[in-house]
């Protein structure tokens, strides 16, 4: 789920601004002193130029270090503000993204399942408390291919709408493990951008938007349509 933002950030900013002042205080500081020892200095045995120049630079280079330092914080800043707003087009698209986790909705969950080597899978769907309410076995070929759902539980009831996780256990033909991708598809109707990053929303289902894989927008012809019509089980 996402994170929100935490106080860290608002105590880092704090720490900046403090440090800002510090440094500005002692600088002004170190040039009263500096002034009034070089009015005050003995004649015959004057102030080290060597020293104070140094003292000088390192100065002047841990101010420039604090400007660096507000320019990158303006940086990060447009940075998330772009990520949010590029986020929020997502709302209303059709995405398949990278994950086990789908919503079961109008009777209907697909997954999308990427096989490298032709395999037999035990399928297993879960609900949000780990429990199984399903299973199957099926042929995955070396390919992907759509693997549907109608909510039917093992017992011959019907699930309840919500997020379902889909586990895959395969072998090959040489009784080896395969592993199993899988990807999922859905209608993003929120993002949260409450956190460092913005979260993509497909019910109760977070995805980063680093999962995205696809996008696509609805036609007007089409939008409010199920967009899971039209796809047939390919196992």
């Amino acid at each position: 789920m996402a994170v929100p933002a935490t106080s860290a950030v608002g105590a880092n900013a704090t720490a900046s601004v403090i440090g800002r002042q510090t440094i500005a205080s002692n600088f002004d500081t170190f040039l009263q002193l500096l002034t009034t020892q070089l009015r005050n200095q003995n004649p015959l045995d004057p102030l080290d130029t060597n020293q104070f120049t140094q003292q000088l630079v390192q100065f002047a280079g841990v101010e420039q270090q604090l400007r660096t330092n507000e320019s990158l914080e303006a940086l990060v800043k447009l940075t998330k503000i772009s990520q949010n707003t590029a986020a929020l087009g997502y709302v209303g698209a059709t995405i398949t993204a990278e994950g086990a986790t789908t919503q079961l909705q109008d009777g209907l969950a697909v997954w999308y399942l990427t096989s490298p080597r032709p395999a037999q899978a035990t399928i297993s769907i879960m609900d949000n408390n780990g429990s199984t309410v399903f299973t199957d076995t099926a042929t995955l070929d070396a390919t992907t291919q759509a693997y549907q759902w109608n909510g039917r539980t093992s017992t011959g009831g019907l699930a309840p709408a919500g997020s379902y996780k889909i586990v895959i256990t395969a072998k090959d033909a040489s009784a080896q493990a395969v592993q199993i991708s899988t990807n999922f598809s859905g209608v993003v109707d929120n993002v949260d951008i409450s956190g460092d990053q913005p979260v993509l929303m497909i019910g109760a289902t977070l995805i980063n938007l680093d999962q995205v894989r696809s996008v696509r927008r609805p036609t007007t012809s089409a939008a409010g349509a199920n967009p899971f019509a039209g796809l047939t089980n390919a196992l």
